[in-house]
């Protein structure tokens, strides 16, 4: 399966910030709806947030709402996860995720069809 470039990952301590990265030089992120999903040792991954093609909407899990920030830059074709707060339970592997296809439903893992290798959060306490 077709990769995504990932970056930003790291080790910080609770209420530090990190900011992670997705790219792709052979696509056109903007085409797409783009998420980021985590997934925690011994645990589903989970939706973390999305953002609508044309960046009409964003969404978060109630978790993050209100730390994590979630946007586009074009003309980079990137898209970046702020992330602010964190907290150690925010520790997980983070992936980011490409909708090339139409979607209904940007919160489910089933809408997207390209994965990134996924980044390594760490939050200590």
């Amino acid at each position: 399966q077709e990769q995504l470039d990932e970056s930003g990952g790291g080790l910080v301590q609770a209420g530090g910030s990190l900011s992670l990265s997705c790219s792709d030089p052979g696509r056109t992120f903007s085409n797409y709806a783009m998420g980021w999903f985590r997934q925690a040792p011994g645990k589903e991954r989970e939706f973390v947030a999305a953002i609508t093609l044309h960046s009409t909407s964003t969404y978060y899990t109630d978790s993050v709402k209100g730390r994590f920030t979630l946007s586009r830059e074009n003309t980079k074709n990137t898209v970046n996860l702020q992330m602010n707060s964190l907290k150690p339970e925010d520790t997980a592997v983070y992936y980011c995720a490409a909708a090339t296809k139409q979607t209904s439903n940007t919160t489910k893992k089933h809408e997207y069809d390209l994965w990134g290798q996924g980044t390594q959060v760490t939050v200590s306490k």
